[in-house]
């Protein structure tokens, strides 16, 4: 439903912005301390604002839909004429095709099922949302954090895969993942033919010295794909923070100010899809911030230990298999992931939210139900593929049964078939 202009003007808040297409909407959260009862505020805050867009959206006879990829989709829908009215988004299109020499983008992906398609602009990133976490980090640790960033996301994303199907297609358990890489890709670079630091990537190592490092790295591989003149003090970081902005490694680096004027740094993962719920999404941030907290901790530094086309392997391994992959670790052992996860990963993001000074209430429910959900083995993904195989019936049906589930807000390891 291409509304989001009419949303967003009824709405009339700014804590909801536009997307790509005129189909998304974007719901953003308050800045506060991860410490005492920061899950459940997070939790309250979203589900505020969710409450508020479900509202105003009945009155354009449609609904809300929390997930990484609509199956419905059709290639009919992401066209130029459901582009959001931004000249930031046409002007994305415009250079990325004109980086391209005007050769349509090619889709390429292979799973249960295989998609091959081609698509001539931008668009087609509009059809994957995704679960954005910032956390903002002091100088001193930030490269400690990065790469601890880096190293649990393969886990973090096999636990909480949500996009397994997209124009018909069973593919991966987050196809979102190379959804997003070859729809931005500028030489139709696939994860079978790596070739160096791509727009939307894993990035090409860890951090040395300082997250500059990843800054400058945008500078020696990346065109500017925004050309704007700033006339901002040097101090504001104009320019890197639009260049940067046009990078979309699945963790990168942000530099930020606050209300006070401050300049900070923050860390972006973007790894997680949307959904399937808002109580799942939370465990999942929680499960997130645990780990990264555990690992940036522990001695040796981990990515010691663990080579980084390791770790770029786990994370293509998980997107691709989900709680069904198994990843090398820091062992140098062989693991499949969910015993991994519930024998190491949970424990371990339980001693990182406790050395954070999360509550130990929020810290139980939250990491109970990744743990349940792990049990069960129903992640999203795993709930859309069991209901087609029990069920039988299209992706239109599928669509109605999510969102009624989605709406009881029950976690997703609950759901029935």
């Amino acid at each position: 439903a291409p509304i989001n202009r009419d949303f967003l003007e009824k709405f009339g808040d700014p804590i909801v912005g536009s997307e790509l297409a005129m189909f998304n909407i974007e719901l953003n959260c308050t800045p506060q301390s991860l410490r005492g009862r920061a899950l459940t505020l997070l939790r309250e805050d979203i589900e505020n604002t969710w409450r508020r867009c479900s509202e105003t959206i009945k009155s354009f006879d449609a609904r809300l839909m929390l997930i990484g990829i609509l199956p419905t989709a059709r290639n009919e829908d992401i066209v130029p004429e459901n582009m959001s009215n931004m000249q930031r988004y046409r002007a994305l299109n415009e250079q990325v095709m004109k980086q391209r020499k005007g050769r349509p983008v090619e889709i390429d992906i292979r799973g249960p099922e295989h998609l091959r398609m081609q698509h001539t602009g931008v668009m087609l990133e509009s059809v994957t949302t995704a679960f954005q976490i910032q956390f903002q980090v002091g100088l001193s640790r930030a490269v400690r954090f990065y790469n601890s960033s880096l190293i649990v996301s393969a886990p973090f994303l096999a636990v909480a895969p949500n996009s397994p199907f997209i124009f018909g297609k069973d593919l991966w358990a987050e196809t979102r993942i190379p959804v997003f890489e070859q729809s931005l890709a500028e030489n139709n670079q696939t994860q079978d033919s790596f070739c160096g630091p791509s727009r939307v990537d894993f990035g090409s190592g860890y951090a040395r010295e300082s997250l500059a490092e990843i800054f400058q790295e945008n500078l020696d591989f990346f065109r500017v794909m925004l050309p704007m003149v700033v006339d901002d003090p040097s101090h504001r970081f104009s320019h890197l923070r639009l260049h940067n902005g046009t990078i979309w490694r699945w963790n990168r680096p942000l530099v930020g100010f606050g209300e006070d004027g401050a300049c900070h740094l923050r860390i972006e993962n973007r790894v997680a899809p949307s959904g399937p719920t808002i109580i799942d999404t939370v465990a999942n941030a929680a499960f997130f911030f645990g780990l990264v907290q555990a690992y940036a901790s522990v001695e040796p530094p981990p990515e010691t230990v663990l080579p980084f086309p390791t770790a770029r392997d786990n994370f293509y391994a998980c997107a691709r298999d989900g709680l069904k992959a198994e990843i090398r670790w820091l062992d140098n052992d062989v693991h499949p992931v969910g015993k991994l996860v519930l024998e190491e990963l949970v424990p371990a993001a339980r001693t990182g939210l406790a050395d954070l000074g999360v509550d130990r209430e929020d810290i139980d429910f939250y990491l109970g139900i990744i743990e349940k959900r792990v049990k069960s083995g129903q992640t999203g993904s795993e709930w859309m593929r069991r209901w087609r195989a029990k069920r039988k019936g299209g992706f239109r049906e599928l669509c109605h049964r999510y969102i009624e589930r989605q709406e009881s807000g029950l976690p997703v390891h609950e759901w029935d078939i």
